[in-house]
């Protein structure tokens, strides 16, 4: 039972799924003044939940003939026949979709049931299918998902856009490239076996850490700007220590290379989006 639980949640990607659902979280809390209740919010983020597992099960689904080519996918359950590759999985994933924006739609308004699709389409089918065995820039704008969480989420306090959940979007939209770009870089080998074109494979190992180390800068600036539309300095003092264990660890990928600081600083990213996912949460909360 465990075992078949964790060839799910696997199959899934539902810890892409719950960092989704707590990205359309702090969406909903990140509007100064506009806290709603707490019924609809956690409606779309089960909603964005289970729209990133749909996306996230087509990805494994799609991507069937790449996985045995790398160490690390070859036995996924579609790769070793655990499942099978029929035409009920994308009718089910498309339909798991659909009530999930049905679901935003009911509990919040169409603005949230737009945003939570917009998440499912661009990783399912822009990242997956048009972009990821065509372009090193893949990443860049399938990380559009993780923004559209964060909207997801926005739309059940204001909806329409606003300014905080916006900024945040862009935050999420920043984050992406350098979190998965230090992950490739570690498992670059395999992206090269399965011909994948991501940026380590199509670039230098110096060239590629530049980029990651200049993404993280930008990244770690937009992430204050928050603090100028509102928010206090729990979230000023997060985005300080995230961003500034993220930046440390970026500098010491450009000038110590190789597979040991990739994954120091994809760690450091993971560490970064938690307190400051955290602190746009919980801040409002204190206040009351």
């Amino acid at each position: 039972m465990v075992a078949n639980l964790k060839i799910l949640a696997s199959v899934f990607k539902l810890r892409i799924g719950v960092f989704c659902a707590l990205a359309a979280i702090a969406g909903a809390l990140v509007t100064k003044n506009s806290l709603p209740e707490t019924g609809p919010v956690l409606a779309v983020a089960l909603a964005v939940l289970l729209s990133a597992a749909a996306a996230g099960a087509f990805n494994h689904y799609w991507e069937r003939d790449l996985d045995p080519k790398m160490a690390r996918t070859r036995n996924r359950p579609f790769v070793t026949g655990l499942f099978k590759a029929g035409p009920a999985w994308p009718i089910g994933l498309l339909a798991l979709t659909a009530a999930s924006v049905a679901l935003a739609a009911y509990a919040a308004n169409a603005w949230a049931a737009l945003h939570v699709f917009l998440g499912a389409f661009v990783y399912g089918i822009v990242y997956t299918v048009w972009l990821k065995r065509r372009t090193a820039w893949n990443i860049v704008i399938g990380g559009l998902s993780g923004s559209f969480a964060v909207l997801a989420g926005a739309a059940v306090a204001v909806p329409g856009l606003s300014p905080e959940s916006l900024v945040l979007a862009l935050v999420l939209f920043l984050w992406t490239p350098p979190h998965f770009w230090s992950l490739a870089t570690a498992l670059k080998d395999d992206y090269a076996a399965a011909g994948v074109p991501m940026l380590p494979v199509v670039m230098s190992e110096s060239g590629t850490n530049k980029i990651i180390l200049a993404n993280t800068v930008a990244l770690v600036a937009s992430s204050l700007l928050p603090v100028m539309f509102g928010a206090g300095w729990l979230y000023l003092g997060a985005a300080l220590l995230g961003g500034g264990w993220f930046l440390h660890k970026s500098i010491q990928l450009v000038r110590h290379p190789g597979r040991k600081a990739a994954m120091g600083n994809f760690f450091a990213s993971l560490i970064q989006l938690v307190l400051l996912l955290t602190a746009v949460m919980v801040e409002p909360l204190l206040a009351g």
